[in-house]
């Protein structure tokens, strides 16, 4: 049994029918009076519905509709589906690379997952998936959707989407099987910059080799770290916990408080710091989910980092994947999750320390193509005089964008990278 953090959420399944007793005017009040209930509609749904219907179809049908009426979280997997969640956990699967939920009836991107064909088909957050391959997804369950989004390897599937200001337009996506890196990083000059795209098996193996990788490289010129968890959507429990300890050297991390109050959990740090206990900023926004509620959390509370960015997505329940035999397995939410101060933020989300909403940059590209002094004929040229550069080199100003200036193109990772640098600055200034 393996505890859990999804984002995937799951229409409730919803059964209308005029009362088998029109004049009975109160409801069963003992379990036995209610199974046998269900047992007279299951028999006169199999004897009298329309088209015949298998007793598995009838008996999914009414967990599925039980788990889904629950919470958002709570559902039912099949075999098939089952093994299918199995198998993204371990970080491989096939499909679009996309984590959505259902909202009024229609599938709602949470977020595309980095590199894959979902985010290359320019598949946004909050995007509203309305019909696939034309047909609509009004009136399916979550698991039904995903279901029709699934496919052969290299077949197409065409969506259309309602976005947020424009007109309904359709993508075509191709499948693919995606193997999933949830760990990428590059050196922003000193500063260690990691995204955290999702939290499967293999993340905090990632997470470690990265940081020594870059650790090493920037020895003692290393001023901190950016830790990007933006439209991360959630994934592991055990990984978030460790992703928060592997900057933390002591102090609670995350506590589950199940309905049983002796079943409550408590995650602590254990000594040992990646980043050496330098300035980290980490980053959210609204598809930030779940487990990286959890790091960005306990980071916060614990003082260990800035929060920059806007309001996570607000999921703080838990969900326990609990084993059916060959029938499959039910996913069922069985507690909140606390942050280390004691917070909930089920429906709430992490408010950043610093709020920064994500902009288009464009004066990059233009303030590279500006004159400068040096640019001037007869300016007077000091260049090497002070030990830097040399009398008669001169910009050029059409050389091509470096990784850096990429990077400006962010704007709240460029206010992060300011923030580092600012610290570190007054650091040594107070240092004398």
């Amino acid at each position: 049994m393996k505890k859990i953090l999804w984002l995937a959420a799951a229409a409730a399944f919803l059964l209308t029918a005029q009362p088998l007793i029109a004049a009975e005017k109160k409801k069963p009040e003992n379990t036995f009076e209610l199974l046998q209930l269900f047992g007279d509609v299951f028999e006169r749904v199999r004897s009298s519905y329309v088209e015949e219907v298998s007793d598995e179809q009838l008996i999914e049908a009414a967990i599925a509709g039980m788990l889904t009426s629950l919470d958002p979280h709570s559902s039912y997997l099949n075999a098939k589906n089952y093994k299918d969640m199995q198998v993204q956990t371990r970080g491989k699967f096939g499909g679009l690379g996309i984590e959505v939920t259902m909202e009024n009836g229609v599938i709602k991107v949470v977020s595309p997952i980095d590199d894959t064909p979902a985010q290359r088909a320019g598949i946004l957050p909050g995007d509203l998936i309305t019909h696939l391959d034309g047909k609509q997804v009004l009136g399916l369950s979550l698991s039904q959707a995903v279901e029709l989004m699934r496919g052969k390897v290299g077949s197409d599937l065409k969506m259309t989407l309602q976005r947020k200001g424009k007109e309904p337009f359709d993508v075509t996506i191709t499948r693919a099987i995606i193997p999933i890196r949830t760990v990428r990083s590059h050196l922003e000059g000193d500063i260690a910059y990691v995204r955290i795209s999702s939290f499967s098996q293999p993340t905090i193996g990632g997470l470690e080799r990265a940081m020594r990788k870059m650790t090493k490289e920037l020895g003692d010129k290393f001023k901190g770290v950016v830790l990007d968890l933006r439209n991360n959507p959630g994934g592991l429990l055990d990984q978030a916990v460790a992703v928060s300890d592997a900057f933390l050297d002591r102090g609670e991390i995350v506590s589950t408080r199940p309905r049983q109050k002796d079943g409550h959990q408590r995650f602590n740090a254990k000594p040992g710091d990646l980043a050496d206990g330098k300035p980290i900023v980490v980053l959210i926004n609204g598809g930030s989910a779940s487990a990286s509620e959890i790091v960005a959390g306990a980071l916060q509370d614990l003082n260990r980092a800035i929060i920059l960015g806007t309001q996570s997505f607000g999921k703080g329940s838990v969900q326990t994947i609990l084993p059916l035999g060959p029938h499959g397995a039910m996913r069922l939410t069985t507690a909140l999750y606390f942050t280390p101060s004691g917070k909930s933020i089920q429906k709430i989300g992490i408010k950043p320390d610093i709020e920064v909403e994500q902009i288009r940059l464009e004066a990059v590209v233009a303030d590279r193509a500006r004159s400068r002094e040096a640019d001037l004929r007869g300016a007077l040229d000091q260049r090497g005089k002070d030990g830097k550069g040399k009398p008669g080199q001169k910009s050029d100003n059409k050389e091509p964008l470096s990784e850096s200036e990429k990077t400006r193109s962010d704007f709240q990772l460029q206010r992060a990278l300011d923030l580092l640098r600012g610290v570190d600055l007054f650091t040594k200034r107070l240092k004398g």
